[in-house]
């Protein structure tokens, strides 16, 4: 299985431990519970990242990484019925509570669940503190992605 991030940075590019997440929390875990945000498509990784920036803030430069998830790993595919109705807000404490107890009891390299920008598609939270992680997870590719500047309109 194949699944993307993107990052303002190379360094950040080539980092799967989850210290972001771990530091900020994100819309599946709090902070200090490490995971690492990934989407199942490269335009729904952007989409995602978009969704995080203040307008003046995307570089003209970013960093798309391609990871590969060994077949044999567990990934939880979250069931829709578990979500509350109001999954989509922002900093929804319920989501980040069963994220939390998703990544804490290992049992899985990650689960799949629905984004709040494009419902219809997916992103995998992997839990980098999982047995066996650096094996099952790693970067097929790093390529720098040159950012479309009609994303990024001068202000005026």
């Amino acid at each position: 299985m194949i699944s993307y991030r993107i990052a303002k940075t190379r360094k950040r590019a080539e980092d799967l431990s989850g210290t972001g997440a771990f530091k900020v929390g994100g819309r599946w875990n709090n902070s200090g519970v490490f995971a690492l945000y990934t989407s199942e498509n490269q335009a729904l990784a952007m989409l995602e990242l978009l969704v995080h920036l203040e307008e003046s803030e995307l570089p003209p430069d970013l960093y798309i990484t391609s990871l590969s998830i060994d077949l044999s790993a567990s990934i939880l595919h979250f069931n829709d019925d578990g979500l509350p109705l109001d999954w989509r807000l922002p900093d929804n404490i319920t989501l980040r509570n069963i994220g939390d107890r998703i990544l804490n009891n290992k049992e899985h390299i990650g689960f799949r669940v629905r984004s709040a920008v494009m419902p219809e598609e997916y992103n995998l939270v992997l839990n980098p503190l999982y047995p066996d992680f650096n094996r099952l997870v790693t970067i097929t590719r790093i390529d720098r992605l040159e950012v479309d500047q009609r994303l990024n309109p001068p202000l005026s």
